[in-house]
Order: C-alpha cells, then structure tokens, then sequence
C-alpha cells in the first residue's frame, strides 16, 4: 500500500438548518485498497459521500486532495472528470436506453452530430469483457437484473476512467451467486489500483472484503481499524456507543408446542408458488429461507390474501381465511410486514402519529365521524416509547433514518394486536443497532405467543432467530430444519439444490 493515500478527506464538516452532520471528519483511501466506510443510519456516511460526489458542499474549513493535490468538488461533473464515481443503491440508469448508451450518456462519441454507434459498441464491449460480464452492448437496461444492472454502473465506472469507485450497499438486492460474482469483480478492480470505498451494514462482507474500515457516530469519525483489527464485536461497539452483548435475543423457551395457530395446506398462485404447506405454533419463530427469486416474498403475499390464491386453504386458529382478502386476514389476527417499506409500506408524507393510527383509526371514532385525538395520540407516545423510535408524534416518517422508519411500520402492523405477524425482510438497509432493536422487538412478541414468520436473505439472521426453518427454492417449501440442524452452510446447500430436500 501506498505511503500516500490517492484520497484524503481532511477535516469535513456540514450543517443543515442548525443540525451538524459532520464534525471534522477524515478519511484516507490508498490506490488498490477496499475502505469499508460504515455507521448507524444518520451517522454521516451518505453526507460525506455527496460531499466527495459533488451533490452537497462541505462548511468551511475542511479540504479534499487527490493523488496529493488539492481539489475543489463544486459539482458531480466535477467529481466524475477527476475520477471519482458513486454507485448508489438506488442505481442511477435509464432503463429505455441500451447498456451502451448507458455507459456513454452524456458524452457520447458523434460526428457532424451523428452518433457513432459502432464505436461506442466496441468499447462498450471491452469494458464488459474486462468485468467478465456476458451482456450484448445494445441489450435495453431495463431488459436486466438488479445484478445486471449493477455491473453496468460499474462499467460505466470504469469507462470514465475513474480512481475512486464508491459503492453503497452494492449486495441489497443480490442473490448469494450474484453477490460472489461481484466479490471476484471488486478484488480484480483492487488489484489493478481502483480505490474502492463500500458502504454496507453487513459485517460478514466487511469483514471479508476489507483492507481497512472507518467507523463513524452521530458526524464524528469514532475509529479507523486496519486489516488486523476487524472485528465484529469492536466495529459494533463503535457505531452504536456501547456494548451489544447479545445481537439475537433468547429470552423465551424454545419448546416445539402441539398447539397450531396457523395451517397452511398446499396453497399456490398462477406464477410461481406451487403447493406450499406449512403450520405455525404459538410463539414459535418460523423462518423461511431462500435464494432470491424462490417465491418467498409470493407466498407471503399469498398467505395475507394481497395476491390471488388458486389453490389451499390458509387457517388461524383453526378458521379458514378467505383468498385475495387482506381486510379479511387482519380482522382474524394476521399482519404482514413488507419488504418494500418505501413504496408498499409508510405513508412518508404523514406524521409519526398518523403512521402509527392508521391501522385502528376505526375504533378511534366517535358519534358524528369526529376522532377521538387524545386517544390516538397516547397510543403513538406508547409506541414511540416501547419501540424507542428515536422520533416526535408531529415528525414526517419519510425524514425518519431507514431503521426507524422499519420500527415505525413494524408498530402500525401490530396496532390491530395480531396473533400471527409475516415478517419480509424486516432489517434490510438498517444498521446495526437498529436491527439488534427489532430483533428484541421480534424476541419479546414471540415471548407474547405471537407466531411469527420470519423471511430474510441474511441468514445470521435466519440462524441465529428463527425457532425453525423452511427452505424454499424455485417456489416450493423442500425442506424443514430445526435444532442443531440450523446451520448457513445446511441452508445455502439446500436453497441451491446441491443437497436432496428433506420435508419431516
């Protein structure tokens, strides 16, 4: 490693509106390193990288160098023509326009105003072969995966000749082949003197990955550890400012029950679940695990009536519920969390307290249609505390850090008081220490005898909560584990195909 860092970020600071999102942060990134750059939601991250892209500008008084010159960011044009690209999680593609015209936008080779299309083709494609990546340079993006689609930002990365690749939470929406893939991509880009920076909350991949991390709390650089010194425990402690002893709670006995609160009895839609069984005990943690695509996220959908069921029978508490009636299931006592917080799930304009009611605003009513307001706003105080949502009533959900706004639907689905609550992909995009909150959250409702179904790509997640686990793959349940048979190795071979299913 260099003895002088390609990128310094030298005494950072910003301010909105009073508030201070940074306090003279630094950061140092060496030609040929991967810097995994990580803390809470709010802790500053996304602020020091906008500033580094040019979408934000810094206060006064900080400085940035590249290759041991000081620059001026005033603009993301800017940022790019000195080498440094963002991919963000959100990935920033036209999807109407070819994988080509993608990687060329905005500075497309043309002649007497006519675009030279071969040309662009051409080293379209070397690009894409020094990836390894098999895809047609006239292909429409919006034609590809999420993978795909990832690989063409970094392609076009690499087109503009960048030095400093930043990549925010690159493996969200990758299946574990697709996330492998990419892992041997970004080690390749490492070894040929890219500067990587990578933003993720998952600790397997930082610590599988990184040269180096920074750690940052509430604006402030809190550590830096090197190679040797990363390490779960400690990277934990610095981004939340305290011990977590233990990440999965186990407060509750894990005894296997006779009693079922939820059957299910090979239920299908037209698409991909097929004849999928299962049942549910009363204060059992179900997990369902899978490769993405294998219908868990469907068969959720099926089991809450949001999607049509063709076949089956769903029972709670021994009463069957009708198919395609989400009205119908939260009057029995089942509630359904969704992977899609922004689009299927908050009401971002609203407040706290709105957010909160919505669900039960029913029985809020008085003679005339008026609400009763002091009853609403007890219960969203109750819930702000129970659920330490760190937020006021009054606040807008959509400002609210990704782990609150989880925490903040999480309480709206268990407003009506349900007894069996479907969990996709609660902690995806949160930090730390807002998952270790919803673990205790999902621990304490379990301790209740509230069933829980639990889906999640992150399978420490699966291992370390779930009482049971049911492996699908290419819309079946194939398998059923349980006790010591819970492992991440049992359950990747078994979502893979590479092991016979088992169903006890």
């Amino acid at each position: 490693m260099d003895a002088e860092p390609l990128l310094e970020m030298r005494g950072i600071s910003k301010t909105f509106v009073g508030t201070k999102a940074l306090a003279n942060v630094d950061l140092a990134v060496h030609a040929g390193e991967l810097h995994a750059l990580m803390g809470e939601n709010g802790a500053g991250k996304s602020t020091l990288m906008r500033i580094l892209a040019g979408v934000e500008r810094a206060d006064p008084g900080g400085e940035i160098r590249l290759a041991g010159h000081p620059v001026d960011i005033e603009d993301p044009r800017r940022a790019r023509n000195l080498g440094i690209v963002v991919v963000h999680q959100e990935l920033a593609l036209a999807p109407n326009l070819s994988v080509a015209e993608n990687l060329f936008l905005g500075h497309e080779h043309s002649r007497f105003g006519i675009l030279r299309r071969r040309q662009m083709e051409r080293e379209c494609r070397v690009v894409l072969d020094r990836l390894g990546v098999d895809l047609a340079p006239m292909e429409r993006v919006g034609h590809l995966s999420i993978a795909e689609r990832q690989l063409v930002e970094i392609a076009r990365a690499l087109l503009a000749q960048s030095r400093v690749l930043v990549l925010d939470e690159p493996t969200t929406a990758l299946s574990t082949r697709e996330t492998d893939r990419l892992f041997d991509i970004l080690r390749e880009l490492r070894s040929g003197g890219l500067a990587l920076i990578y933003i993720s909350h998952r600790m397997a991949e930082v610590a599988l990955l990184a040269d180096r991390v920074t750690v940052l709390r509430d604006g402030r650089l809190v550590g830096v550890l090197d190679r040797r010194a990363i390490d779960s425990d400690e990277i934990v402690r610095l981004m939340v400012g305290r011990e977590v002893t233990s990440l999965y709670p186990r407060t509750r006995l894990r005894e296997r029950q006779d009693a079922t609160i939820l059957e299910v009895r090979g239920v299908a839609d037209r698409h991909r679940v097929r004849s999928c069984s299962l049942v549910l005990h009363p204060g059992e943690v179900l997990g369902i695990a899978g490769m993405v695509g294998a219908g868990r996220t469907e068969l959720a959908r099926l089991l809450y009536g949001a999607d049509e069921r063709i076949a089956g029978e769903v029972y709670l508490n021994g009463t069957p519920l009708p198919p395609s009636d989400p009205r119908a299931s939260i009057r029995a006592g089942l509630a359904y969390l969704t992977e899609d917080r922004a689009a299927l799930g908050l009401f971002a304009a609203m407040s706290v307290s709105d957010n909160v009611n919505i669900a039960v605003i029913a029985a809020d009513a008085r003679a005339g249609g008026l609400l009763n307001r002091g009853r609403a706003a007890e219960r969203s105080e109750s819930t702000i505390a129970n659920l330490r949502l760190r937020a006021l009533p009054s606040a807008t959900a959509g400002t609210l850090s990704g782990g609150n706004q989880q925490k903040l639907l999480l309480a709206r689905c268990l407003q009506p008081g349900p007894r069996v609550l479907i969990l996709d992909e609660p902690t995806r995009g949160i930090d730390i220490g807002a998952k270790a909150e919803i673990y205790r959250i999902i621990d304490s409702l379990a301790a209740t005898g509230v069933g829980i179904i639990l889906i999640s790509s992150e399978l420490p997640e699966i291992v370390g909560l779930a009482d049971r686990v049911l492996v699908m793959r290419d819309g079946e349940l194939v398998a059923e584990l349980s006790g010591s048979e819970v492992t991440q190795e049992a359950i990747i071979s078994l979502a893979t195909g590479a092991t016979r299913p088992r169903l006890h």
